[in-house]
């Protein structure tokens, strides 16, 4: 598929934009996930790590992502996106291979830190261009088909780590997932950059107009803080990326430490999972919250809320179940369900800003969901398993999962409630 000639073409131009950003979503969840599925050969290599210090490998990344992506998100919200965008990829591209020339944990950790540099300024940008790509009453599909890129960079880390682990070691896999993100970075370079808000009917704010540096970005950062519907949409996500976070990262592990899966089953078989309900999960919740919003103002957090609240029961069999057929049918069924919210609660938080303020609404996101969510619970759960076991700690998860439903919902009937009074 070329990329589009000429900027005349607003619907070419939208969707390479989405093939594009899509495209590098995944390798962004290739190269967060390959380290899972490497764990247990890093605990037993010549590194000698514990599971706290392998917890602590995620949360590094996690903690330069969020406190990096204010920065992104302020830059974002002023010049150019796809030029910034594609310096990131290159940064976490080199920062993934550069992991495999790792001595010892220090080397080890500093590497995978700086992945979440590059990572920051993607993330940050990426769903405020595709925003300004397409119309409000389509943003519910295309960020599940930009969400389904989770599921599948997900699955393939797991599955193209574990089987490059197998045959060459777990420092070759780092090097097969780290380069081909420089291609990446040129295509999203090539990318054009549309109008701010022009696709929400407003007049077309420039890059270079919007959010300014130093007190005015203070400023833009506490005014988001007091858009309740924002804060609430947000303070659901960090508890589902608490829960998440920690999932991805242990359930392979798990799957072969206390079920006594081969690594080589644990990583693909868990992938292969991500892969099947993450796009079914990921469409599903998209086209639902897409098709009720013209019954429900917002149908995103109730998707969101419902679906993930109902993955609870099925993520405490799954830790609890001794039967294979019984727990595996228990984790398809709640991943299917936690990933009908990829879409509509990403959806929810762009469209609850100003166009003119997404990338830096984005970027708070960013860092309240990962400061409380998964900053604390990789390493939470590898230092309860060190004292306890892996399948204990593993428990903590579903009431996470309870936890952002719950929020969703309340933001949910809260915002309708609003809706209905406004009407009165």
């Amino acid at each position: 598929m070329p990329a589009p000639s000429r900027p005349s073409d607003p619907v070419r131009v939208a969707r390479w934009g989405l093939f594009v950003l899509t495209l590098v979503n995944l390798f962004n969840y290739l190269d967060r996930f390959v380290l899972s599925s490497v764990v247990e050969s890093l605990k037993k290599s010549e590194l000698h790590l514990s599971d706290t210090q392998l917890g602590a490998l995620a949360t590094g990344f996690i903690l330069v992502y969020m406190l990096t992506s204010p920065i992104f998100g302020t830059l974002g919200d002023r010049g150019n996106r796809p030029r910034l965008m594609s310096i990131g990829i290159a940064i976490w591209s080199l920062a993934t291979a550069l992991g495999g020339f790792a001595g010892n944990f220090a080397s080890l950790f500093i590497a995978r830190s700086a992945v979440g540099v590059g990572e920051a300024a993607y993330g940050t940008v990426s769903p405020a261009l595709l925003a300004d790509y397409f119309p409000l009453e389509k943003r519910g599909r295309v960020f599940a088909i930009f969400s389904a890129a989770i599921p599948i960079g997900s699955a393939a880390g797991y599955m193209l780590g574990g089987l490059v682990d197998h045959y060459y070691g777990w420092r070759a896999a780092f090097f097969v997932a780290g380069v081909p993100g420089l291609v990446l970075a040129w295509m999203t370079s090539r990318l054009l950059d549309p109008p701010r808000g022009a696709q929400d009917g407003l007049a077309p704010v420039a890059g270079h107009a919007t959010v300014g540096l130093g007190r005015q970005a203070v400023a833009a950062y506490l005014g988001l803080l007091r858009n309740v519907p924002y804060t609430l949409t947000v303070l659901g996500y960090a508890a589902y990326t608490f829960a998440l976070g920690a999932l991805a990262f242990w359930t392979p592990a798990f799957l072969e430490r206390e079920r006594g899966l081969a690594r080589t089953d644990a990583t693909i078989q868990f992938g292969a999972i991500i892969v099947i309900t993450g796009f079914v999960g990921t469409f599903v919740g998209g086209w639902l919250g897409d098709r009720l919003l013209s019954r429900f103002r917002e149908s995103y957090l109730w998707v969101s809320g419902i679906s993930t609240l109902a993955a609870v029961p099925f993520a405490w069999v799954a830790f609890t179940a001794q039967d294979r057929t019984v727990y595996m049918t228990a984790i398809v069924i709640a991943e299917v369900l936690i990933f009908m919210s990829t879409g509509p609660v990403n959806s929810a938080i762009i469209n609850v800003v100003e166009p003119h303020r997404r990338a830096t609404a984005v970027a708070l996101s960013i860092l309240g969901i990962h400061l409380l969510g998964d900053v604390p619970s990789p390493p939470l759960i590898g230092a309860i398993s060190d004292a306890t076991s892996l399948s204990r700690a593993m428990l903590i998860l579903p009431f996470a999962f309870a936890v952002s439903g719950l929020i969703w919902m309340f933001a949910a009937w809260r915002g309708g409630r609003g809706a209905v009074a406004a009407g009165t």
